[in-house]
C-alpha cells in the first residue's frame, strides 16, 4: 500500500514539474509550449523560452526542493525534533555573510554561488567541530553553536547592507529572499557531485534513522555506532543544504514542513518517509516557483517570501498544537 502511495506521490511531483513548464512571466499558449517540448531543437521564441529558461529553472526547483526536504528529514531524525530545519547548522547564515562580503568587495557575479556554497559548508563544519564531544556530536552543543554563529553572521549581513550602495544591497537581498532567477545548467553541473553524494549518504542512512527514532540508548543497545551515524547524517544534510543555498539562496520552511507532511502520510519508517519527503519537496518548490513567476508577472515574488506564507502558519501549528497529537517518532 505504501509503495502505491509513493508511486502516486511521484506522479504528483512529475505533474508539478510539468505544470512549471507551462506557466511563467511570459504568457505562452499551452499548445505552443507542448510543441516546443516535443521539438527540443526547434526554432522560435517559444522554444528558446521553454528550453533555455523554463526547463533548467523547473529542474533546479525540483532539485532544491528535494535537497532541502531530505536534509530536514535527516536532521529531524538525528535530533528527534520535528522543529529542526536544515539551516540549524548555520549554512544559510554563513553563505549569506560570504555573499554579502563578496558583493561588497566586488566579486564577479558568476563566482557568487560557489562562494556561498564554500562558506555554507565551512560554517557547518565549524558548527560540527564546536558540537563535537568525544567521537560523537552533542545535540545541545550543535544547536547552541548553530544559533550563535547564525546570529554572528547575520550581523555581518546587516553591516554589509548598511554600508553598500543600493545596487549591491539589492543583490544581497535577492539572495536572502531566495530566488531561482538566472540559474541554469552550469550551476547544476558544479553542484551535482555534492547533491549526489548527499543523497547517497541519506539513503544509506535509512537503517540508522529507523533505529535512532527509538532513542540513543536503544540505538546503542542494538549495536548502532551512534557517533558514526550522527556524522554521516550531518555530512549528508550539510552537503544537500549548501548545494541548495548556492542554487536558490535562502529558501526557508521546506526542510521544516515537508518531513512532517511525509511522516503524516507514510509514518515514521524512513524507507518510505525519506523518499516521500524528497518527492513532496520537489512538488512544493516547483509549484511555488511557478507561482512566484506568474502571480504578478512580469515581476517575480521572491521564492523564499512566497514559501514563508505557507511555512509560518504551518510552523505555528506544529509549535502550538496540543501535546500527544504527534506521530512523528512513533510514540
Amino acid at each position: 500500500m505504501l509503495v502505491i502511495r509513493l508511486g502516486g506521490l511521484a506522479a504528483v511531483a512529475l505533474g508539478a514539474l510539468v505544470f512549471g513548464l507551462f506557466v511563467g512571466g511570459s504568457a505562452l499558449p499551452p499548445r505552443d509550449v507542448g510543441w516546443a517540448l516535443l521539438h527540443p531543437h526547434g526554432d522560435g521564441d517559444v522554444a528558446t523560452i521553454v528550453w533555455a529558461l523554463r526547463v533548467p529553472r523547473v529542474a533546479i526547483a525540483g532539485i532544491v526542493g528535494a535537497a532541502l526536504a531530505v536534509a530536514g528529514f535527516l536532521l529531524q531524525g538525528m535530533l528527534r525534533n520535528p522543529l529542526v530545519d536544515p539551516f540549524l547548522t548555520g549554512v544559510s547564515a554563513g553563505a549569506g555573510a560570504a555573499i554579502a562580503i563578496g558583493v561588497a568587495v566586488g566579486v564577479a557575479a558568476g563566482l557568487v554561488p560557489a562562494l556561498g556554497f564554500v562558506a555554507g559548508l565551512g560554517t557547518a563544519l565549524l558548527v560540527a567541530a564546536l558540537a563535537r564531544r568525544g567521537s560523537g556530536i552533542d545535540v545541545e552543543r550543535l544547536i547552541l553553536a548553530g544559533v550563535s554563529l547564525s546570529a554572528l553572521f547575520s550581523s555581518f549581513i546587516a553591516l554589509a547592507l548598511v554600508r553598500l550602495s543600493q545596487g549591491g544591497a539589492e543583490e544581497i537581498l535577492a539572495w536572502l529572499a531566495g530566488s531561482l532567477a538566472g540559474r541554469g545548467w552550469n550551476e547544476v553541473l558544479w553542484t551535482s557531485p555534492y547533491l549526489v553524494a548527499g543523497l547517497a549518504l541519506a539513503f544509506v542512512s535509512v537503517p540508522s534513522l529507523n533505529v535512532l527514532r527509538l532513542g540513543p540508548s536503544v540505538a546503542r543497545g542494538v549495536g548502532l555506532d551512534l557517533a558514526r551515524a550522527q556524522w554521516v547524517l550531518l555530512v549528508a544534510s550539510t552537503l544537500l543544504t549548501a548545494a541548495a543555498v548556492s542554487l536558490a539562496g535562502i529558501v526557508g520552511f521546506v526542510g521544516l514542513i515537508v518531513p512532517h507532511i511525509a511522516r503524516g502520510l507514510f509514518g515514521t519508517d524512513a524507507r518510505y518517509a525519506l523518499p516521500a519527503s524528497a518527492l513532496i519537496g520537489v512538488a512544493l518548490v516547483a509549484v511555488a516557483d511557478a507561482a512566484s513567476r506568474s502571480l504578478i508577472a512580469p515581476q517575480e515574488i521572491p521564492l523564499g517570501v512566497l514559501l514563508a506564507f505557507v511555512g509560518v502558519p504551518s510552523f505555528l501549528y506544529l509549535y502550538l498544537r496540543p501535546r500527544g497529537t504527534s506521530r512523528l517518532w512513533g510514540t
